[in-house]
């Protein structure tokens, strides 16, 4: 197992679950993203990803340096193509859209970037990325041209994980996609976490402290916020949401 996500599975245990924050270059103004990247220690965030789904501006590499000198935690590339690879960062999540059956997004991008990775010299955490329906038309759906998984099909869920976790991946991600407007159900989450032996990922579309404390409550290891901290960017929302999301590290404080 990476080293970098044995460490972060172990502070997810004692805590009860695990934060991380999603930072889009793109999406964000510099200062923006900077200043959410600075606070997000002392706001309890376990650590940063940095991705997008569509990169207009050619500052991957800068952003993640950037993002990297400014704070403690372990920064994480979450690429959306082999384009966002960086040495400047920890480790990267080499995902592989295991829901969808573009061959580019399944195998080719990861052909492209492994020797990249490699060169980077990054800890690499493998992951099956599974997109699933959130009640409209997602980024991240419409740049792989795939459909996802419908949110009323824990069984179609429950095989695509267990397929990630026999390929040996060590992770799996269930994506509602940036800017969704459902998040990933919890009975979706229940089924999958008691069907695979790996860690199961949850973001898109969670807004609330409820919604992430229940995420994590129904089996998830870690949630992903970005989006919305796009939009609403107090730190005492940022606080609240890893909070929420450390429910055994709550009870004790």
């Amino acid at each position: 197992m990476a080293a970098l996500l044995e460490k972060l599975l172990g502070a997810a245990k004692k805590q009860g679950g695990g934060f991380l924050l999603l930072l889009d270059p793109d999406r964000t103004p510099e200062r923006d993203y900077l200043a959410i990247a600075e606070a997000a220690e002392e706001c309890g965030v376990d650590a940063i990803l940095v991705g997008s789904s569509f990169v207009l501006e050619s500052r991957f590499d800068e952003a993640v340096r950037e993002i990297k000198s400014i704070t403690r935690l372990p920064v994480i590339i979450f690429p959306g193509s082999a384009n966002q690879i960086t040495p400047h960062a920890d480790a990267i999540l080499f995902t592989s859209l295991l829901s969808g059956r573009n061959p580019q997004y399944l195998i080719d991008e990861q052909v492209k970037g492994a020797p990249l990775v490699k060169n980077a010299g990054l800890e690499v955490i493998s992951c099956g990325y599974l997109l699933i329906d959130s009640g409209g038309y997602t980024s991240v759906q419409y740049m792989s041209t795939t459909l996802p998984i419908p949110r009323t099909k824990n069984d179609i869920a429950c095989a695509h994980a267990l397929a990630a976790q026999y390929l040996g991946m060590q992770t799996v991600y269930l994506e509602a996609g940036s800017g969704a407007r459902l998040p990933v159900p919890e009975e979706m989450i229940k089924a999958v976490s008691s069907y695979i032996d790996v860690p199961v990922i949850v973001g898109g579309g969670l807004t609330t402290p409820e919604e992430c404390a229940s995420r994590i409550g129904a089996g998830a290891t870690f949630v992903v916020v970005g989006n919305h901290l796009e939009r609403d960017k107090r730190l005492a929302l940022l606080r609240e949401l890893t909070a929420a999301a450390h429910p055994l590290q709550t009870v004790r404080a």
